[in-house]
């Protein structure tokens, strides 16, 4: 196998970086995951994933850990409340009967990121992970690459893999290709205990998702496992928002004034979403590579994820196309069709990049509509063809 006494380093361990390296350790590679968190526990996650048939659900089918996935994941955690800025009711799934059917290309299960993060760790080979490792830059040493990071330790590998997220590190060692900015932002907050902290609201999610939709403007909500509500304020707008309105992140008053102003023909009853909310809340401005992007293939160099193709979250795409990057590329890597590392990086890179730009494609057409003046019947529309 071409991977024989090969040293391979997996920059970054979110989902896509865990599930490749599950994969090619299955395959008999040695494999190393450099993660810039203290220990596995450093990070509170974010808000909960729908994983899909042919690209999340496959690649945890390759990693044998389908049947743990399905101890993890959240029945009824993807149902949908759908609404206008007035908190009217316009669609709901809640009344249908869902099937468990991961055969089913429209079941999408949901599973906040913190479980699905210790399934695949826990599926990983001791000491796969090497922890408090945030990588600052890499040089070129014998026929591979000598890695350091920020504790002042260094690492040699072989072949090296970014899957270190939008503002990978590694990216500008392949491609000087950047992200445009969608004009779209979204603004990250939490209710803890939402339950108590916005009692309507979470009534109207019923233990799954609400999307709002109203001038050309939206609010997406999600329920996660521990009772916590995650949402969304989403609006197109400059890139700069939190400094030209001179935001204070740590202030929720601030942000429901802002709210009152912006949302003004939104109905009060969302105002609760913002009285006990955790801080500081999170402004993201959305970004999206081109989709035309090209670069030469390296020898022993290649990414996956957001690291290769950050897109618009509008598809529900992002941690699907992760999983499938590394699915896809840890059968190239292993596969006796390819002669060498270089020729199995070069079509998988090949592969990706096209497959990336039409879901890219997608999630920018989506993020229009889900902002334009008629989003709420727009969606109604898309959401009713789809039962």
């Amino acid at each position: 196998m071409k991977l024989n006494n090969k040293k391979i380093a997996i920059v970054g361990g979110g989902p896509g970086g865990l599930t490749l390296a599950r994969l090619l350790q299955l395959k008999g590679a040695n494999v190393k995951v450099y993660e810039r968190d203290f220990n596995k526990h450093a990070r509170v996650q974010g808000s909960p994933l729908d994983l899909h048939k042919d690209s999340g659900i496959a690649a945890l089918r390759a990693a044998n850990l389908l049947e743990e996935f399905k101890k993890a994941y959240r029945p009824g955690a993807d149902r949908l409340t759908m609404t206008n800025h007035l908190g009217e009711v316009l669609f709901s799934d809640h009344d249908t009967t869902h099937r468990e059917d991961f055969d089913n290309e429209g079941f999408r299960p949901e599973i906040d990121r913190g479980p699905l993060r210790m399934l695949l760790l826990d599926s990983l080979q001791p000491e796969t992970v090497v922890w408090d490792c945030h990588f600052i830059a890499m040089e070129k040493q014998n026929e591979g690459w000598l890695l350091h990071f920020k504790n002042g330790t260094t690492a040699y590998a072989d072949i090296v893999i970014a899957a270190d997220g939008a503002n990978s590190k590694i990216r500008p060692y392949l491609t000087d290709i950047k992200a445009f900015y969608s004009g779209i932002t979204m603004i990250e907050v939490s209710v803890p205990n939402a339950e108590k902290g916005a009692p309507n609201i979470y009534k109207l999610t019923n233990g799954g998702k609400i999307m709002a939709f109203g001038n050309g403007k939206c609010l997406l909500t999600g329920l996660k496992g521990n009772g916590d509500l995650g949402y969304y304020i989403s609006l197109k707008t400059d890139e700069n928002w939190a400094e030209a309105n001179n935001i204070d992140c740590n202030s929720k008053e601030q942000l429901l004034e802002w709210f009152k102003n912006e949302y003004a023909e939104w109905d009060s009853n969302w105002y609760e979403l913002f009285e006990n909310i955790a801080t500081p809340f999170i402004p993201r401005p959305i970004y999206c590579m081109p989709l035309n992007q090209y670069w030469e293939a390296q020898p022993n160099l290649t990414l996956l994820g957001d690291a290769a193709h950050v897109m618009p979250p509008f598809a529900g795409e992002g941690v699907n196309m992760a999983m499938k990057d590394a699915l896809e590329l840890s059968e190239y890597l292993t596969s006796a069709e390819y002669v060498t590392v270089h020729d199995a990086i070069a079509a998988y890179e090949k592969g990706m990049r096209k497959r990336a730009s039409g879901i890219a494609q997608e999630s920018l057409d989506n993020g229009e509509r889900m902002h334009s003046k008629d989003a709420a019947n727009a969606m109604v529309q898309m959401f009713s063809e789809m039962e």
